[in-house]
């Protein structure tokens, strides 16, 4: 039997001793310096990219050459370079003397003060046409609180020097070096990063993109378990925490794992009392409305609905686990079976997530009825759910097993009440959630198309876009729909990524074409957009996202063509 190494304390310790030295030097580094920082990474990023998505493939179990690579541009070098060039834009209106956005971003809308943050470059009206985001601030802010304390930061009193723990994920790899940026420069901390042990491959790559920061002090990255954690979030050191993972892993931290766990939450006496921010999952819904969809539609969309629970085999906090469907409408049963013969056809990839094959073995065994499809038998669909203590309705599986639940509504704004109050009060979670609309049926029934986005209690809600999409655009806050508390935590507290650091955030609403170009300009949403990348049908997806990071990186205009030439063989 093997035993486990002791952990290295003293080199911990001195991580954070080095960190607690120079925490100072950062917080005093001038708006110049930092925006400098900022442009030296990009040029990393682009060295280190494809070595970094060839150890995530190989991790996952495919070549870096496989359609499913493209996944892994999207969501390491890409989201990296995107969000390192959102803080960039951001920090650059500041030193020029202007507000983060412009006046006109921000604005009342039936009462409520929302903010325009995406697109926010003529770059992002061309590369993402059609795509939009709006962040929803809390009812009662007006829209002079919101453009006085945006990039608070970097406009009032400056927060003081301090150390940031950032407790990395396992499963997408972006995760912890966009976690890591937004300490820097949104909260003003200099950082620890505990990798995650299931992809921490990673640590040298990311080592190299923040370079500078490590040379200087400012950031370190180490190793270790649950172990190592425990030790880390108790140290004098580390004055806030932030968390990417389950409940139950932010529960450990603040209550513990003894006997006196329970107590201690009841009592709310935490073990940790530290200022400390999560981002925790859930069960996420997609909403499907009744409405004139073509055969074109059903197919296009059943590749939408396919990437939210295939993408990285499912193990997102945000995949697609609950699809809530019309009971009465005829497109629900074409649209599964377009889902169904998609499953079957895309190639093997193995769920590579600890614990993912006991997870789909436990909805295999509680649901006789579950359809087992694709090369290997890995993916799961159970088409018609009805017991309300379901456990595919109660427990994140983080694999690729999809439910159906089926509702009434004789019109979409009937059904729409009951989707919403459905995905509300029954799906623990309030992470991201997707909303599928025809163009036809919102322009028929705005309001209650309105009413059900504002009704929903999401951090991050995608009309006609998958929610996680939210993730990586850098503007967009993401995080859980305030209002859990340590004692309830839920999916989380707190935004990160935000690179407007906007203040009092609510939501996040994403919009997306409901179809490509040109046959959008025939559904009402007319945009130059073809079928997104990062769809798992994308035959292209892989050197569009090399060509789209490449972009990203260097902002070289002679790319442009080649971008667009890959993206519409798609």
């Amino acid at each position: 039997m093997t035993t486990a190494p002791a952990l290295d304390t003293v080199s911990l310790h001195r991580a954070l001793a080095d960190l607690r030295a120079n925490a100072g030097s950062w917080t005093a580094t001038p708006l110049a310096q930092r925006i400098g920082l900022l442009e030296r990474m990009l040029p990393r990023i682009d060295a280190t990219a494809s070595a970094m998505v060839a150890d995530a493939a190989r991790a996952k179990g495919y070549d870096a050459t496989a359609g499913w690579a493209a996944e892994d541009w999207v969501s390491a070098p890409w989201a990296l370079a995107q969000t390192v060039g959102a803080h960039l834009h951001v920090l650059r209106r500041i030193a020029a003397g202007k507000e983060p956005f412009p006046a006109r971003a921000v604005r009342d809308r039936d009462g409520r003060t929302v903010v325009d943050v995406f697109p926010a470059t003529a770059g992002d009206r061309l590369l993402l046409n059609g795509f939009s985001a709006q962040v929803w601030t809390r009812p009662g802010t007006t829209p002079e609180q919101v453009r006085e304390r945006a990039a608070g930061p970097y406009r009032g009193a400056a927060p003081g020097p301090a150390v940031g723990l950032v407790l990395g994920a396992g499963n997408v790899s972006a995760i912890t070096p966009l976690d890591v940026l937004h300490k820097l420069y949104a909260e003003g901390q200099v950082v620890l990063a505990k990798m995650n042990p299931v992809n921490g491959y990673l640590r040298p790559h990311f080592e190299k993109v923040f370079e500078e920061f490590v040379d200087r002090g400012w950031v370190r990255f180490v190793d270790g378990g649950a172990e190592a954690g425990a030790y880390l979030t108790a140290h004098d050191h580390v004055d806030a925490i932030h968390v990417t993972g389950s409940e139950r892993t932010h529960d450990a931290i603040v209550w513990g794992t003894d006997e006196q766990a329970d107590e201690r939450r009841r009592e709310n006496a935490p073990r940790i009392d530290k200022p400390l921010t999560s981002e925790l999952g859930g069960v996420s819904p997609c909403i499907v409305v009744p409405g004139p969809w073509s055969a074109a539609d059903l197919r296009y969309q059943a590749e939408h609905i396919v990437t939210s629970k295939m993408n990285n085999s499912g193990h997102n906090c945000v995949a697609t686990q609950i699809l809530l469907v019309p009971r009465d409408w005829d497109g629900t049963e074409r649209l599964l079976a377009e889902i169904r013969r998609l499953l079957r056809a895309l190639p093997s990839r193995s769920d590579y997530y600890p614990g993912a094959a006991d997870r789909l073995d436990a909805v295999a065994r509680a649901h006789g009825e579950a359809e087992a499809l694709g090369d290997g038998a890995c993916r799961l669909l159970v088409p018609d759910i009805t017991d309300p203590d379901d456990p595919m309705l109660t427990d994140e599986v983080f694999a690729s097993a999809l439910g159906v639940v089926r509702l009434p509504g004789e019109d979409p704004a009937a059904f729409l009440r009951a989707a919403v109050e459905f995905a509300d009060t029954r799906l623990p979670g309030t992470l991201g959630a997707t909303v599928l609309v025809h163009p036809r049926t919102e322009r028929a029934h705005r309001t209650a198309v309105n009413e059900a986005l504002s009704a929903l209690r999401y951090g991050t809600i995608g009309v006609n876009c998958w929610s996680a999409f939210g993730f990586l655009l850098g503007y967009t806050p993401w995080g859980a729909f305030p209002g859990h508390t340590r004692q309830d935590i839920g999916s989380g507290i707190g935004f990160v990524h935000n690179a407007f650091m906007l203040e009092d955030v609510e939501k996040t609403v994403l919009r997306a074409p409901f179809a490509p170009a040109p046959r959008g300009l025939f559904t009402g949403s007319p945009s130059l957009s073809p079928r997104p990348p990062y769809y798992v049908t994308n035959r292209t997806g892989r050197t569009t996202m090399r060509r789209l990071t490449a972009y990203a990186a260097r902002r070289r205009m002679s790319a442009l063509p080649g971008i667009f030439l890959s993206a519409l063989r798609g």
